[in-house]
């Protein structure tokens, strides 16, 4: 026999648990214990602290010619010798890091969430708001990024803020469609169906429900776009648009320099080649690593 307190009793629907603290802690210890992982941490780790204390830990002005000393091999009073203008190219080198750590990291963060909103309202809404948005998004992706990038930089003019900007946006498309992926998979699972059986709206399903849940998407994507990032800042400034001409660059000094490996002046290239390299190679030491851990 049903009584009313039978009846009043709320129907138990299952609901996908966030990742406990355990959990976390759990990912994380096998994460710090990955040699990938450890051995990325270190080379980017390296050019962070280049960044920061640049200015303390360069031996001589980046900035300050020396018309005497130009082309100078390497040697023991400059490490990775002089270039044209005689500036040591090992203060430049270390000064270049600011420049591409700052531009980078902060046009991913703004792609990545820009991307994640879109990815989400698409992959939860779908119907035409999903079709409407990823024909443009397909649009865009079909024209090669760098030349987006060039021609929003040479209608604007360079500089830190417009980089930035242009960056984040170019990523955007890329990473709204791989968070779109990821909430799709997850909008048919129960724990959805049962935020929209309790009546909760559209935006807190999305952001308190399906967001915690595709995380691992979102963060190996930020340090896959990082990456990229970072080579992009250094090809725009190669093709002459830096941040801020003034001050070291990689990017920029590869090309003022490298017509001189003609001449025999190998330097002035190589060292900041490889400091984009070795960064760039860090980054994505850490993205494999991240992802690795996250398909377990």
């Amino acid at each position: 026999m049903t009584t009313i307190d039978d009846q009043a009793a709320p129907i138990a629907i299952p609901v996908r648990p966030d990742e406990t603290k355990v959990e976390r802690h759990e990912r994380l210890r096998l994460l710090v214990r990955s040699p990938t992982f450890l051995l990325g941490c270190l080379l980017a780790g390296i050019w962070v602290l280049c960044a920061i204390f640049g200015s303390l830990i360069a031996p001589h002005d980046p900035v300050s010619p020396d018309i005497l000393s130009k082309f100078e091999a390497p040697s023991g009073e400059h490490l990775f010798g002089t270039d044209k203008l005689g500036q040591d190219v090992l203060s430049r080198v270390i000064m270049g890091a600011r420049s591409v750590l700052v531009v980078a990291p902060l046009a991913t963060i703004l792609g990545t969430v820009l991307g994640t909103t879109i990815g989400l309202v698409t992959g939860y809404y779908r119907g035409f708001v999903d079709e409407a948005t990823m024909r443009v998004v397909d649009a865009i992706l079909a024209i090669p990024l760098i030349i987006t990038a060039l021609l929003a930089i040479t209608a604007v003019g360079p500089s830190k803020k417009t980089l930035i900007l242009v960056i984040g946006f170019v990523f955007t498309p890329i990473i709204a469609k791989t968070v779109r992926a990821a909430v799709l998979g997850e909008a048919r699972l129960e724990y959805v169906q049962a935020a929209r059986l309790r009546n909760e709206r559209g935006p807190y399903v999305m952001f308190a429900e399906i967001l915690p849940n595709v995380t691992g998407p979102i963060i190996v994507e930020f340090t896959v776009r990082l990456g990229y990032a970072i080579f992009t800042v250094a090809t725009l400034a190669f093709l002459g648009f830096a941040a801020d001409p003034s001050v070291p660059d990689w990017g920029q000094d590869i090309s003022a320099h490298y017509q001189s490996i003609n001449a025999g002046y190998w330097w002035p290239v190589l060292f900041p080649s490889l400091a984009i390299a070795t960064l760039i190679v860090g980054i994505n030491l850490i993205a494999d690593a991240i992802a690795q851990l996250f398909e377990r």
